[in-house]
């Protein structure tokens, strides 16, 4: 049976069924027409309501999950860099990462997934439009918590090995840490470049098929370490990445 990791901290948070916080229905604006080509053109979509887990998976959660299932840990899992037990856990597939959601759904009753790409999008603008990060248009190095965090960008000497224990900065207006950074996070859909130009107004799931799943937000592995609001990202669903982790919703009762 795989061991859990060995450090340990006092978060605000409870280790079993996460907390999740309301993300509610509305239209928002999807996308960047100023962006890269893969986030054009900016278009109304509608979401219906959900709740998104305040926080990334951490180790210590998917330590429950591997003592319940005797799934195999991802890499790194006893690397002193990663293995903080409120580090996001790290280098889990997007394949694992639905396995996590699925025994969540079966051990607590409640239908568990990850985010459809416009689902993660809506959260991380929390309800606020027009605006290039979750916190505002600052750029990063004007942003006083990413210079406390990660230093600031092209004045830093301290290597960054890993990412940060979860939920120690200030949250967005919905109530959701570190969603812009820290780890990328994997999402339901399957990706595609042009898929904004035919995607439907209401509740879209991405392409029926492809070869590389959707992901969101920046990380720590990167010089900037986070990521705008409508940046888009993916790689094949079967790789297992050190700067890749996951966030999971829940569709409302």
């Amino acid at each position: 049976m795989p061991e859990a990791p060995l450090r340990t901290a006092e978060t605000k948070f409870g280790m079993h069924e996460p907390h999740c916080v309301l993300i509610p229905a509305g239209f928002f604006l999807m996308g960047s027409d100023t962006g890269r080509d893969e986030e054009r053109p900016a278009h109304r979509v509608w979401v219906d309501a959900f709740e998104m887990a305040a926080l990334q998976v951490r180790n210590r959660d998917y330590a429950v999950f591997l003592e319940a299932t005797g799934h195999a840990p991802p890499k790194h899992w006893r690397d002193p860099d990663f293995s903080h037990a409120d580090q996001p856990v790290v280098a889990v597939s997007w394949i694992a990462a639905v396995e996590y959601c699925d025994w969540l759904s079966a051990a607590t009753g409640r239908a568990y997934r990850l985010p459809t790409e416009a689902e993660w999008e809506r959260a991380a603008r929390g309800g606020r439009e027009g605006l290039d990060y979750p916190w505002g248009n600052e750029l990063p190095n004007d942003w006083p918590e990413y210079v406390q965090r990660w230093g600031r960008i092209g004045e830093r000497d301290l290597e960054i090995r890993g990412p940060v224990p979860v939920g120690q900065g200030t949250p967005n207006p919905y109530g959701l840490f570190d969603i812009s950074e820290n780890v990328h996070e994997w999402c339901a859909d399957w990706f595609s470049r042009d898929y904004y130009a035919r995607s439907p107004e209401r509740n879209p799931r991405g392409p029926e098929s492809g070869q590389r799943r959707a992901s969101r937000g920046g990380s720590w592995r990167h010089q900037i370490k986070v990521s705008r609001s409508a940046a888009r990202a993916s790689i094949p669903p079967d790789f297992e990445y050190a700067d890749y982790g996951f966030r999971i919703v829940r569709d409302r009762l």
